[in-house]
């Protein structure tokens, strides 16, 4: 199926590696054009070479308010147009709620919640009718996760105000939408594993609560990310997909 993104122009935030890096190569391997960022500019280089010709990269955190303006001028200057943003908004501490600090609550509140609003708003102030928004959050926005206070309190509020965008900007036809990843096997999740007295049994117990009994592949998001953004995908607004193998059990 043609997905429609040949020459159409994305950015995305968060993207030198993990569910990021891999909707980047799935956006590309379709023919579309990518601005990535990342806070290293080590890691952002990295990834741009890994990409090709059709990706620039910038390094820049999600909390810094100058970040969208420098994704969409750099999106302007080297591909000349905009259509659509993943903005992935990476994770905060882990650990109990009541083991964190009132700072780590507002550092994480910048540059998880904040920052991608912000994003967010400036990214919809460039589109036009078929642009495309989508928000990487967690199954963590339908049911908490042991051991995640700070992401369960955010991320649930980011995926109601991804909601109420879908409602203000689908007017002008631009789709707003969420993927809720669960256990993917990326550097993140395999760190949050690490945490366990027994990594390994630890992620076996996970994989027996998942229905496909194992752990996604970054490539298995990408590919969904990619089509949610697309084209194809273009009466889809206001959705929340999962994308657990099935472990989230509400409707």
């Amino acid at each position: 199926m043609d997905l429609g993104l040949r020459d159409r122009v994305y950015l995305l935030t968060g993207a030198a590696s993990g569910l990021g890096l891999a909707t980047a190569h799935a956006l590309v391997d379709d023919g579309a054009r990518v601005v990535i960022s990342s806070r290293s500019q080590e890691s952002v280089d990295r990834a741009v070479g890994e990409l090709g010709e059709l990706a620039i990269g910038v390094a820049v955190d999600n909390a810094d308010p100058t970040a969208p303006d420098q994704l969409i001028r750099a999106a302007r200057n080297a591909f000349g147009r905009l259509d659509g943003a993943l903005i992935s908004v990476g994770g905060p501490p882990a650990g109990a709620i009541l083991d964190r600090t009132e700072d780590e609550w507002r550092t994480s509140f910048e540059t998880v919640f904040l920052g991608a609003i912000r994003l967010a708003v400036t990214i919809a102030g460039e589109l036009g009718d078929g642009g495309s928004i989508a928000f990487v959050l967690s199954t963590s926005a339908k049911a908490p996760i042991p051991n995640l206070g700070i992401s369960n309190g955010l991320r649930p509020g980011l995926a109601m105000a991804a909601k109420n965008l879908a409602d203000e900007l689908g007017p002008r036809g631009i789709r707003v939408n969420g993927l809720l990843p669960g256990r993917v096997d990326t550097e993140r999740v395999r760190q949050l594993d690490s945490m366990a007295d027994d990594p390994e049994a630890a992620r076996a117990a996970t994989e027996q609560t998942i229905p496909l009994r194992r752990y996604g592949k970054p490539e298995e998001f990408g590919r969904t990310a990619a089509f949610l953004l697309s084209p194809a995908a273009g009466f889809l607004t206001g959705v929340m997909l999962p994308v657990d193998g099935g472990m989230t059990r509400s409707i």
